[in-house]
This record gives C-alpha cells, structure tokens and sequence, in this order.
C-alpha cells in the first residue's frame, strides 16, 4: 500500500471513531444551533422523519428558524402553530386554560379573566419571539390544532380551550389559516416551521394514559399558581 493509500486510510478509520463520524454512519446529522431561550426544550434527531426535532411540554412552547420539525401530543390541550411565511421563522405552543374563578372569554378589557390573561401569554410570547427574530404581524400564518374532550373530571376544558384561541386570533385581526379540533381522540401534531407543513395523527388506540396523567397534572399546576404573569404586549 503506497503513502498516498496509507494516509487516506487512515483519515478515514479516524472519521470513522469521531463522535461525527459515528453519527454520519448511523445516518443522524447534527443538530442546529438552538435559539437563546429554549436551551431546556428537548431537542433531537428523528430518525423516521430524518429531521432534527423539538418536543415540547405542556406550558411549554419553541421557535426554529433552521427547518426543524417541532412536535407535541395533545388531549385537551391547544398547540397554536405560527409562523411567518416569508421568512420560514415559527413556533409552537402547549397550553389550556386554568380552571378557577371566571372562565369567560368576552371580555378583553379590564375585565379579562385570569385564565384568559394565561391564554394571552402562551399565544403572545410565541408571536412575539417571532416578531423579535424579523417576522412581522401581516406575514404570519396561524394554524390551530387540539381541545380534544379526553378529560373525563373536566368535561368542557377542550371546548373552552377552543373557544379561547379563536376569539384571541379573531380580537387581534389574525386568521386561522387551518385547525383540527374538538373529538374525543389525542393528537399527535408534527410541525414543521420552515415549510409550514403539519401532520396530524389521531392517537384513536392509546395503551396508556400518561397523557392523561400529563394534563392533569398541568391542570393542578395551573390552578394552584397565582396569577402573576401581568399582561404582555404584542410588538408591532
């Protein structure tokens, strides 16, 4: 074997036992550099879509602007997916509406309720870390998934859920662009910001109820918080 063949094996065999280089073999690329602020999201290479991913939690939300696909299971739950449509910048959200004191939706004045003011700050912290990254209100597309019926103990939080994002969407001049809510069926919602693409599988056959149990402890956690998050501002 000449020189020439000896270091070119040789390159190769270390490629081959980097951390890069086993990663390149198993057919996972690296991740993308994550936006300052979401460093905690769970963040991976999935190897059926042979995308890199983002799952997020309930109360949880995430904004990519490098194609990955973001992805969350819900019941009751709502997930706003957002985008802007020129520049490929999005997100998504997870969250429903606190259960105590006065649930109603209709006023958005001084009068709002405190589960109101939490919807506001899912869906207005989401929209806003898009406008900060260049997006800009008369470009964003909003597509609207969730509020399934799947809490026995709390049988109309899907349908207030619901209620909610559309009377926000509709008070703050958006549209909804797509939606597939209500049912009785978790949701599994992989979207992809870049593109603006969602699937949507119907969890119909669920043989375990960790969803459940997910919701109803963020169900517990919301009801037991004080309302202290004060309003936010949509930027302009």
């Amino acid at each position: 074997m000449g020189k020439q063949s000896t270091k070119k094996y040789h390159k190769l065999s270390l490629q081959k036992y980097t951390r890069k280089g086993i990663l390149k073999m198993a057919g996972v690329q690296p991740l993308p550099e994550v936006l300052p602020g979401f460093e905690h999201i769970n963040r991976y290479w999935d190897k059926n879509m042979k995308v890199p991913a983002a799952k997020i939690m309930p109360g949880e939300f995430y904004v990519s602007r490098s194609g990955e696909m973001i992805v969350t299971v819900l019941g009751s739950c709502i997930s706003a997916c957002i985008r802007d449509v020129q520049l490929g910048v999005g997100g998504m959200n997870h969250f429903m509406l606190p259960q105590q004191g006065n649930h109603s939706t209709e006023n958005w004045g001084d009068g709002v309720s405190s589960a109101s003011r939490y919807g506001n700050w899912a869906m207005e912290y989401l929209i806003n870390e898009i406008l900060k990254l260049g997006g800009t209100r008369r470009n964003l597309e909003i597509k609207v998934f969730g509020g399934g019926n799947v809490l026995s103990n709390m049988t109309d939080i899907g349908e207030r859920n619901i209620d909610f994002v559309r009377k926000y969407v509709y008070q703050e001049n958006f549209e909804i662009q797509a939606q597939d809510v209500g049912d009785i069926y978790p949701r599994k919602v992989l979207y992809f910001p870049d593109t603006g693409a969602v699937k949507i599988r119907k969890l119909r056959e669920t043989t375990n109820d960790t969803l459940l149990q997910r919701e109803n402890s963020y169900s517990r956690k919301l009801n037991n918080k004080p309302d202290s998050s004060g309003d936010v501002e949509l930027f302009s």
